[in-house]
């Protein structure tokens, strides 16, 4: 017995938090990158060098440009999983090099794995890593900030968008509060990037993490923002041929790294249009499911959310079994 027809538009992606298919654009700009100026970007003795070193300057400054910083505070990497850890790692090992007292370092229970288990790891360094709760609308309440920042503090590190729920933090007023208290706020802003409007100046921020890949750029790579003025010292992870002024060593893989230049660029000329296309499809999503499930309930807040995100709970039902119903839903 045949089964039944094929269903047109199956799958249905909508798990874009985990990772963004590639803009066609970014793809064209990548492309003669890996098949023809395919030069080492450090070997500027020759041409081809020096073409691939253009380039990924080229996309150093679109970076900059998106997040509101110079293009010498931005250093490459493989995606926001080194990001924060050369940030957190670096900054602590950086002060327990230098003798300094302040062994605190205070983080959200809610962030990406990634700076948790940062934060947890310095315990074996001798640093004490805090871990604060969120509230029922999946923010941090300052309060609870400045009372963790009443002991001396080495470091604060708060996710700007929650990689689940979507809900935006307050970064400006968090990190004015960290400010006041003497520590480095570092925020990871992967899930932010490209999606709501970034600016490291106003914000605040001592560091900052980006990735490729959720913006509609390539996987495996991405970017740390390192403030310059007044200068953030980090102490590296591993050694190699000293690139990336010293914090990140290996050949920067250029073709990547256009890659990720262009989908900054694209975003910071498409971004408020694409915003206001993803909430009128959002919103319209959501009454709907709103009318045919009564007893749907929105994770964390809805008005401080980017605006393509959509965390739910259905009554009576686990995300494993809904999951499993509908194969061809990718969420």
């Amino acid at each position: 017995m045949n089964g039944p027809p094929p269903r047109p538009n199956r799958p249905v992606y909508l798990d874009n938090q985990a990772t963004t298919r590639c803009d066609p654009r970014v793809l064209d700009a990548m492309l003669p990158f890996f098949a023809e100026q395919y030069g080492n970007p450090h070997s500027d003795e020759h041409a081809m060098g020096r073409t691939a070193e253009r380039a990924v300057e080229a996309a150093r400054e679109e970076v900059a440009a998106l997040v509101g910083a110079a293009p010498n505070e931005v250093v490459f990497t493989s995606g926001a999983t080194e990001s924060n850890n050369i940030a957190i790692k670096g900054a602590a090992r950086h002060a327990a090099r230098m003798g300094l007292a302040r062994r605190r370092v205070v983080t959200v229970a809610t962030e990406h794995k990634s700076a948790l288990a940062c934060v947890a790891d310095l315990a074996e360094e001798g640093f004490e890593p805090v871990f604060l709760p969120v509230g029922p609308d999946g923010l941090l309440d300052p309060d609870a900030l400045r009372a963790a920042l009443a002991e001396p503090t080495l470091l604060v590190s708060v996710m700007a968008v929650n990689n689940e729920t979507g809900v935006v933090q307050d970064i400006p007023a968090l990190a004015a509060i960290a400010k006041r208290a003497g520590a480095l706020f570092h925020t990871d802003a992967a899930q932010a990037t490209g999606k709501i409007p970034l600016d490291v100046g106003a914000w605040q921020v001592d560091l900052l993490s980006v990735s490729g890949h959720k913006l509609y750029g390539p996987k495996g790579v991405g970017a740390l923002y390192v403030r310059r003025r007044p200068r953030v010292r980090l102490t590296p992870l591993f050694s190699g041929g000293g690139q990336e002024r010293g914090l990140r060593s290996g050949t920067l893989p250029a073709p990547l790294l256009v890659g990720l230049g262009e989908a900054c660029r694209i975003a910071r000329a498409e971004m408020a249009e694409e915003a206001a296309r993803l909430r009128a499809l959002r919103d319209t999503l959501l009454a709907r499911l709103r009318q045919d499930v009564p007893g749907i309930a929105v994770n964390g807040s809805l008005s401080a959310r980017i605006p393509g995100n959509l965390s739910l709970c259905f009554p009576s039902a686990t995300a494993a079994e809904l999951m499993a119903r509908a194969p061809d839903l990718c969420v």
